[in-house]
């Protein structure tokens, strides 16, 4: 088995994808993968299991009995996807469509370059209320900004070819094709005392619920000598429920409206946890960034977000956690 195609399916916000999204990748012109489903619905009984038992029953589903998170159910995927010995994974979101030749195309560029350790399609908006597929820029992969912030390459931007050559630090959760070799090496084990799920092999961070995580995995992969490669021909279309459009303090400002309070929660969460772990990895000149972004963040959610403030309490809560986390992954890359 050459490929694994995983994805997670969360009650009705992905089961209206479904029909555009499978048909997608049936189609593809690569066919040496299995599909792998993971069912984050709190019912046993939802459309999604409904529409993929019956449409599909070829696909392997896996229903969890309640929403484990992006990290979390992804890890899953690609530990069950690890039995069939495949060369890489493709893990995506549902509310997408494929070009049918996308897989092949990000299979054989990961074929001629053993130095990449994950590849990321041109992610593309895709209007789907109007079913219409657009020229404006989800994604073209993720890059770091300095002092461990990120962003998605050109999101929001009409694609003219202008990020075909980008040097990215690795590819967007959205849709990410992973060297399984790589990620093996880039993946962690927690200690046996933090809980639930102990002993098992993470490759996203589980202390993440939702957003970032893909960051984390990235820079991981960097520091166990990966690259990544945006393959600009291999395209994707993507109904992406949060993002932006624009650059600075005042764009971020206006973008972070759009967000839901949960949407933020998370995000900052994970922003904070991925400062904890990778401090001291920074030069003096990147602390000090961090530092400045720090106090201006902070700034903004005293006037503006002070809900968030509660988040440093959950940093405080889990900060054993990160510790071992930290000693985890230092000890495996």
């Amino acid at each position: 088995m050459k490929l694994v195609i995983g994805f997670i399916t969360y009650g009705d916000l992905t089961a209206k994808y479904l029909p555009y999204f499978l048909e997608s990748l049936k189609k593809q012109s690569f066919k040496d993968f299995k599909i792998i489903a993971v069912d984050n619905t709190e019912s046993a009984e939802n459309p999604n299991k409904k529409y993929i038992t019956g449409k599909y029953p070829e696909f392997s589903l896996k229903w969890m009995g309640g929403n484990l998170g992006f990290a979390k159910a992804n890890n899953i995927i690609i530990n069950l996807g690890r039995k069939h010995n495949p060369e890489y994974i493709l893990l995506l979101n549902p509310d997408m469509i494929l070009q049918t030749d996308a897989a092949e195309k990000l299979v054989r560029i990961l074929d001629n370059n053993r130095e990449l350790g994950s590849v990321c399609p041109k992610i593309l908006q895709w209007d789907f209320t109007g079913n219409k597929k657009t020229k404006i820029i989800d994604s073209c992969g993720i890059k770091e900004t300095g002092a461990l912030r990120f962003v998605d390459i050109g999101q929001g931007e009409e694609d003219l070819g202008q990020y075909d050559k980008a040097k990215i630090l690795g590819p967007s959760g959205a849709a990410a094709m992973y060297r399984v070799s790589a990620i093996k090496k880039a993946s962690f084990i927690p200690s046996p005392c933090q809980g639930e799920g102990q002993g098992e092999v993470q490759y996203f961070d589980e202390l993440m619920f939702m957003y970032k995580e893909d960051c984390d995995l990235a820079y991981r992969l960097k520091l166990a000598g990966y690259k990544s490669k945006l393959v600009s021909d291999a395209i994707v279309y993507h109904d992406r429920t949060a993002g932006g459009k624009g650059k600075g303090d005042m764009a971020v400002a206006v973008n972070r409206r759009r967000k839901s309070q949960q949407i933020k929660k998370w995000s900052f969460l994970n922003q904070q946890i991925i400062f904890s772990k990778y401090w001291s990895l920074q030069s003096l000149i990147g602390k000090l960034s961090i530092i400045v972004y720090q106090k201006k963040m902070i700034l903004f959610i005293l006037f503006f977000e002070q809900y968030l403030l509660r988040q440093f309490v959950q940093l405080f809560k889990i900060r054993k956690s990160i510790k071992k986390y930290k000693k985890s992954i230092s000890s495996n890359i």
